[in-house]
């Protein structure tokens, strides 16, 4: 199907001469894109332009956008492998009805004063990209992700990148006003028919409504002109709730196994001493150092919510039991100064990259050793880093502790995040609370026992 372009006036905004702008808009699979042109006129002038008589001005406009128009379509129809992109490129070369865009480079100008982005180009190919306009969806995105990086979030960061990247291959760099209700809707069934999730969908596009927010916050757009998230608008797919926390006796097994292979031991160790110091993630406990420990407590603070509770910091304290001792004794790095690491994991002198891709390799590393067990002891689920932290929370409960405690010992800000992560109690346990429910009718048949 060849994209198909006409011209329109574009009545969303009146300027101050009480005239609209003059546009070229291309369709092309449902999706649309406006290309200003250098006109701007009343609604009864543009209608005049189909008149017999329209008078010398006017016809003189109407001739030029008739020009214009006829070349789009030459392109639309002769183009290979239509794209935006391409026929952007195509259709401003020599035209002089369109209103010149200008190429900006905002971001390299904008933040290379506090961010070197040279480290960054191989991983993120958005920072090289050279924007058409603030208002597509490229220029947030950019500043977004330079953002995240000058806070060392590389992880998070990424997960923009990736959003960016899927959806600028479903439609290219579109406006942040094409980006419709209908608009997600075909992404998500086109990720979908690609073998996504829908709850992948939800995570590259609650990146996208973050970008949209940044968008609205920086007066880029207003929200009552294209916020297409919200109630009676799209609303992200959500996944169902997956049992992640293992049974205690489960957690038993592992501790009590001893596995022959050195990487399985190893892993062991190490998901053990996040899952015994408050469910903490494997980047706290490879960045962990001797300072943190006093006496018999390990302090720390999380390195997910070290830029989110800055101005209010909510310490972890850890009590350093036996078994997390036993665990540093075996594993730990022989010198203790202060300085030092616990573990032999991180190195110093590494740039905020070379960590971020430490970090992953050592939680591959775990997540494989741990997989050897899982399959000794005949686990089926499998049991990773976040398990780890689920694990701790749902025993927690399942013990009688107070979600307030719970909430305290993982760090969250929110006693709602903390009830995400406590898994729904077992079947066992809801068929015993079942059971009290009618406990009367035990306590009829003992009573008519002893009067026959």
């Amino acid at each position: 199907m060849a994209a198909s372009p006409i011209i329109i006036l574009d009545k969303r905004r009146i300027k101050k001469t009480e005239t609209y702008p003059v546009k070229l808009r291309v369709t092309y699979k449902g999706i649309s894109r406006d290309f200003q042109t250098i006109y701007d006129m009343t609604e009864e002038d543009f209608n005049k332009c189909d008149a017999s008589h329209p008078g010398k001005e006017i016809r003189e406009i109407r001739d030029r956008l008739n020009t214009l128009r006829n070349r789009a379509e030459t392109l639309c129809s002769e183009m290979k492998g239509f794209t935006f992109e391409k026929f952007e490129f195509e259709i401003y070369g020599g035209n002089h009805c369109l209103k010149a865009r200008k190429k900006k480079q905002e971001n390299y100008e904008s933040l290379d004063s506090q961010l070197n982005i040279e480290p960054y180009k191989k991983r993120f190919s958005i920072l090289t990209e050279i924007h058409p306009d603030r208002d597509h969806i490229s220029y947030t995105y950019s500043q977004y992700i330079q953002n995240l990086l000058k806070q060392n979030r590389i992880g998070s960061a990424l997960k923009y990148q990736d959003s960016y990247n899927r959806l600028k291959k479903f439609g290219g760099n579109v406006t942040f006003e094409e980006i419709t209700v209908t608009y997600l809707v075909r992404f998500e069934h086109w990720m979908v028919e690609k073998g996504s999730s829908k709850s992948t969908v939800g995570v590259l596009l609650r990146s996208l409504r973050a970008v949209f927010n940044e968008a609205i916050d920086k007066k880029i757009i207003r929200r009552e002109d294209c916020y297409p998230f919200g109630r009676r608008r799209y609303m992200l797919p959500t996944s169902k709730k997956v049992k992640k926390a293992l049974p205690l006796h489960v957690v038993e097994k592992i501790f009590n196994h001893h596995p022959e292979m050195y990487k399985a031991r190893k892993a062991k160790a190490y998901w053990m001493f996040c899952y015994l110091g408050n469910g903490m993630n494997t980047k706290d406990m490879i960045h962990m150092k001797y300072k943190n420990i006093d006496g018999e407590y390990l302090t720390f603070e999380r390195s997910k919510t070290e830029h989110t509770t800055r101005g209010n910091p909510m310490p972890i304290t850890v009590y350093l039991s036996e078994p997390m001792q036993a665990i540093i004794n075996e594993w730990g790095n022989p010198g203790k100064d202060p300085d030092n690491y616990i573990f032999p994991l991180m190195r110093k002198g590494l740039n905020i990259l070379e960590q971020w891709d430490l970090c992953t390799m050592i939680r591959t590393y775990i997540n494989e050793g741990m997989e050897i067990i899982t399959k000794e002891l005949g686990i089926e689920q499998r049991v990773t880093n976040i398990v780890a932290r689920h694990t701790f929370s749902t025993v927690l409960k399942r013990s009688g502790v107070s979600t307030e405690f719970i909430q305290e010992s993982l760090g969250h800000t929110d006693k709602k995040t903390t009830e995400n992560y406590l898994d729904s109690f077992e079947k066992e346990m809801k068929k015993e609370v079942a059971g009290k429910l009618t406990a009367f009718q035990t306590t009829k048949v003992v009573k008519m026992r002893i009067v026959n």
